[in-house]
């Protein structure tokens, strides 16, 4: 397996077991937490949001957004640039739903504020994380930092 699909394949564990990340939208200030949930491990993906969020109000169809992660550990950071959109598909809502979305929406499925966003990414860089007491031990035997790092950086296509 390469390094990048090693990284890659590290992003979707991760971002399975984590699930919270950073969501901007393109020329609105301020990124929000929302918890990302995937379909398979690949894009798009989904959050469960309400529509009274401030993120949903200023959304218009297709606007370019930004999902940032970094994984509980810090051994994985990712930065996601793609498309959003409000996407209330019944089948992908009935295929996401779990206790932890229940829990915030009283209506259930059928919550007039419930709503579905769907991030299609276009482009993503993901970070593993080059410290390491063994990396912390070359740097003191004089060895160059860089040269390790470059393989941890992948540029993927989810």
């Amino acid at each position: 397996m390469t390094d990048t699909q090693d990284i890659e394949k590290k992003f979707w564990k991760a971002l399975k077991s984590d699930r919270t990340a950073m969501l901007s939208l393109d020329g609105v200030q301020g990124a929000q937490p929302m918890t990302v949930l995937t379909d398979q491990d690949k894009s798009p993906l989904w959050i469960f949001t309400s529509k009274e969020t401030d993120l949903v109000r200023q959304l218009s169809p297709g606007q370019p957004g930004a999902l940032t992660f970094a994984s509980k550990g810090h051994e994985l950071f990712a930065s996601l640039l793609g498309r959003i959109c409000e996407d209330n598909d019944r089948a992908v809502i009935d295929r996401l739903w779990n206790p932890f979305v229940a829990a915030w929406y009283k209506g259930g499925k059928e919550d007039p504020e419930l709503a579905l966003l769907r991030f299609d990414v276009e482009d993503a860089k993901i970070w593993a994380d080059a410290s390491s007491l063994l990396a912390g031990v070359k740097i003191l035997l004089g060895a160059d930092p860089k040269k390790d790092y470059k393989d941890k950086v992948a540029e993927v296509h989810l």
